[in-house]
């Protein structure tokens, strides 16, 4: 089955940067992810997928090596997990007498050791148990809490170490025996030709070790099933799209292997009366015709929950914006703030009594050019126009 486009499984173009690659990485990671759907085979594929071509293309060279030769680039054994610069052929005699003495096999097993089954092992003293899963969650807080900070409680459904067999994967009382089939290396060689070819252990798949009695709760895994309850703190100016990293709250490892990291995506809500634009706030203000005619003062209300007094001039058009300096969201890892963006917007009146209506065509008849000039002046022109239109 052919592949498909790598550039085509993000949903991006072959132009894209580096940071249209990565929110289109993390949004489809987010929406495809196993916790997610669970029991689906087809977002498993696709989660697998967009990881591989995150990989290619997250990288310079590699994705320029794409670009260049497409999929046959990481062919002849390179694979999806390969390393750029090619597969067996860039291998030479002369290359081969510059690797001041190292062993070739530990070379192939650092270029594919993933590949053959050699994640998570340790050289000389057999192996350990493979590394938990790096995992995922959103946390949504309000502006008010991205302005102030908080600490947020969730549930992550995860891969939590065993209580009962304390993450050994061996039933109370027992304990893992070493693997007879390859001495507790975890590993087997075999020879072909120049190469020595590694591979994982088939009897103990990599581990080194045997369970012969696996815990009940288990099944001789060292992890069960369950939803881990975390503290989040969400420090104080933090923006939509941020994402924090708590190391070792991933799932946790097999057999008691170390946990992985738990990526933490922050969003935050739009706000009813403000809006956000880095650290800058703005907002739309209601105002009254005769304060912005004749001047005066109007109460704003800031995102710390306090009120600042805006002075308004006398003339002041709808539509104009008046900055206040520091009183905008607080900048992440900075005592500083952004500033606040207050627009003024005149307010028509309604429901007109009596007296108000009488007082407004009084000045309706006073009113001259000098009180409205750009009134006057618009009608001016169209007037203009007409008589143009009309000779």
């Amino acid at each position: 089955m052919a592949k498909r486009d790598l550039y085509e499984v993000l949903g991006v173009s072959k132009s894209a940067t580096p940071e249209e690659l990565k929110k289109a990485y993390r949004k489809l990671a987010m929406k495809y992810h196993p916790d997610r759907n669970p029991d689906s085979q087809e977002a498993e594929g696709k989660f697998k997928e967009i990881g591989e071509a995150y990989e290619i293309l997250k990288d310079q060279q590699r994705r320029a090596a794409y670009d260049r030769m497409g999929h046959a680039a990481f062919e002849q054994g390179m694979g999806g997990g390969g390393r750029a610069g090619g597969g067996f052929g860039g291998f030479s005699q002369s290359n081969m007498g510059g690797m001041g003495g190292a062993n070739f096999s530990d070379i192939f097993e650092e270029m594919f050791g993933e590949f053959m089954g050699g994640a998570g092992q340790t050289r000389g003293g057999g192996t350990t148990a493979r590394r938990g899963a790096d995992i995922s969650y959103e946390v949504s807080v309000t502006l008010e809490e991205a302005f102030e900070g908080t600490d947020v409680s969730v549930k992550v459904p995860t891969w939590d170490g065993c209580d009962t067999c304390g993450g050994s994967g061996a039933k109370k009382g027992s304990k893992p025996v070493t693997c007879e089939y390859c001495g507790g290396l975890g590993r087997v060689r075999a020879q072909q030709g120049f190469f020595t070819m590694e591979r994982a252990c088939p009897s103990c798949h990599g581990a080194g070790q045997t369970i012969k009695d696996p815990c009940g709760d288990c099944s001789g895994q060292g992890r069960v099933r369950r939803d881990k309850s975390l503290e989040v703190t969400i420090p104080q100016g933090i923006e939509d799209g941020t994402r924090m990293r708590l190391s070792g709250e991933g799932e946790a490892g097999v057999r008691g292997g170390p946990a992985g990291d738990l990526y933490i995506f922050v969003s935050v809500r739009p706000h009813e009366f403000y809006r956000r634009e880095g650290a800058d706030l703005y907002a739309k203000v209601p105002v009254s015709f005769t304060t912005l005619a004749l001047g005066g003062e109007v109460e704003v209300p800031t995102i710390d929950g306090k009120r600042a007094k805006l002075s308004v001039p006398a003339g002041t058009q709808s539509g104009r914006h008046f900055r206040l300096k520091g009183k905008g969201m607080r900048i992440l890892r900075s005592t500083a703030r952004g500033d606040f963006y207050v627009e003024v917007a005149v307010e028509t009146p309604v429901q007109l009594s009596k007296r108000q209506k009488e007082l407004l065509e009084e000045f309706a008849e006073a009113e001259t050019e000098k009180n409205t000039p750009k009134v006057h002046k618009f009608f001016k022109k169209v007037k203009d126009l007409w008589e143009d239109l009309t000779d």
